[in-house]
């Protein structure tokens, strides 16, 4: 780590699942914040919350549920939500909104995977 002062930034990043299955979402959340902690060099007492949004067709089981059993995650505030419907949305798709404390000249990763690659293709070589 740096010995610039940390600053809090908002983290993004998205994922898509094969299928709406336990474990398909277990492993799709899994890649998703192992991305999101490797790519920022966080640690679990940088981290201050954790949103997971889904979409729709997306309920075998709560991605914060994966995301909890992650070592030192047991003072994140982790949260599931509903992604807004939108007619021509990504199917089966998890977006995430971290907040973290990061070295302020370090430059944010925001992570998209699988298919949300198309969300976001100005970050796609970031992946």
């Amino acid at each position: 780590m740096t010995s610039s002062p940390l600053v809090l930034r908002g983290l993004r990043g998205a994922t898509t699942c094969t299928e709406n299955s336990t474990e398909a979402i277990h492993l799709a959340v899994s890649a998703l914040m192992d991305a999101l902690v490797d790519r920022n060099g966080l640690t679990p007492d940088q981290l201050v919350s954790v949103t997971f949004s889904v979409t729709a067709d997306l309920d075998a089981c709560f991605p914060a549920a994966i995301a909890r059993r992650r070592p030192g995650w047991d003072t994140v505030a982790l949260l599931d939500c509903q992604q807004m419907a939108v007619n021509g949305d990504l199917p089966r798709c998890i977006r995430v909104l971290a907040h973290a404390w990061i070295p302020q000249d370090q430059q944010p990763v925001h992570p998209y995977q699988g298919d949300a690659q198309r969300l976001r293709p100005d970050r796609s070589g970031h992946n």
